[in-house]
């Protein structure tokens, strides 16, 4: 079977730091190539994988000036006008790529990595019978949408180990933005007296500067940047908890599920898919707001972080993201013979 993985070219893929999409499909692609299926990850020139690799924009656009809707149109229609050499074509590039897919015969299958507004709704429900739609999550499905399934995002074991929790800090990880409580982990970490490690690329400069600076300083408060996945993988290691305040809907949160693969467990405000992804009590704790969250740091030591690793393992590895996806590769391949 000749899959087409179609990743998104704002960053690398894998990304260097930022990239959450671009993360997902380079998981997906190497897996999908160790198990021993014939790829093509069509991506920026600079990206690294195993499978063949097909590009038209030599950089990511998230690093070089460039009108973004001529590189996207550019990098969709190299691989549709190639749709007949592939068997399966896996989107991970939201819904634009969806307008081509009633004018080629192969099928695609779309991974929703979330809605960025109601706005695209409609182009979704345009293409709902023609497409497959996979959610990330139970709580990311829309009413409108017919949905083949829910697969997790899955993420490489090998890149992340089961860190001691040794250093006395709390770690916030992700983007620097109103959404995602930057400002409210602030909070929490003062209120407990405890370290505060920030580390994220910042998407809201205006937030960061009125919200976040403030308290930055050498001691309580620490802004590390958009770090890359070694640093990510020791601090992520050696926090006593990441905290996760967010104030929206979240379709899935990539850096839960680092976090735990690490053993290092989540105090998440418990909005969108965070009761999918933490087992209140056993590799995190659910809260409500600020207060509840102050109080639930004084429970982590109760966290075993081995169940963290073993939960994270279970339901967000790479391996098993690919086996759930390569299951339903082989369902819609038999319905496309009638099968």
């Amino acid at each position: 079977m000749k899959i087409a993985v179609l990743s998104p070219i704002t960053w690398r893929t894998p990304p260097a730091q930022y990239g959450p999409w671009e993360q997902v499909a380079s998981d997906l692609t190497e897996e999908l190539v160790r198990n021993g299926m014939d790829v093509t990850l069509f991506a920026t020139g600079d990206s690294v994988t195993a499978a063949k690799l097909q590009s038209v924009c030599q950089r990511p656009l998230g690093e070089q000036p460039a009108d973004a809707k001529v590189w996207e149109c550019l990098h969709i229609s190299n691989l549709m006008e190639q749709a007949s050499g592939f068997d399966i074509i896996h989107n991970h590039f939201d819904f634009l790529p969806l307008t081509w897919s009633k004018l080629i015969r192969k099928p695609v299958i779309t991974t929703i990595h979330g809605f960025s507004s109601e706005d695209i709704i409609p182009v979704y429900k345009k293409y709902n019978g023609n497409s497959f739609y996979v959610s990330i999550s139970h709580s990311d499905r829309h009413p409108a949408l017919q949905y083949l399934d829910t697969v997790y995002n899955g993420i490489n074991e090998q890149q992340f180990d089961l860190g001691q929790g040794k250093g006395d800090y709390f770690l916030y990880f992700g983007r620097i933005h109103p959404h995602k409580g930057a400002y409210e982990a602030i909070q929490i970490a003062s209120q407990t007296n405890t370290q505060l490690i920030i580390c994220g690329l910042i998407q809201d400069e205006k937030y960061f500067h009125e919200k976040v600076t403030p308290h930055l300083n050498d001691t309580s408060v620490i802004y590390r940047g958009n770090v890359g996945p070694q640093e990510r993988n020791e601090l992520m290691g050696n926090a006593k908890a990441l905290l996760h305040p967010i104030s929206f809907e979240e379709p899935f949160g990539l850096s839960v599920a680092e976090s735990m693969m690490c053993g290092t467990p989540v105090i998440a405000f418990n909005r969108g898919s965070m009761n999918e992804l933490i087992k209140h009590g056993k590799t995190g704790f659910l809260v409500q707001n600020i207060a509840e969250a102050v109080s639930a740091t004084g429970n982590i030591k109760n966290i075993s972080r081995e169940a963290c690793r073993k939960h994270a393992l279970t339901k967000f590895s790479s391996r098993v993201m690919a086996e759930h996806y390569m299951q339903l590769y082989e369902n819609i391949a038999r319905k496309q013979c009638g099968l």
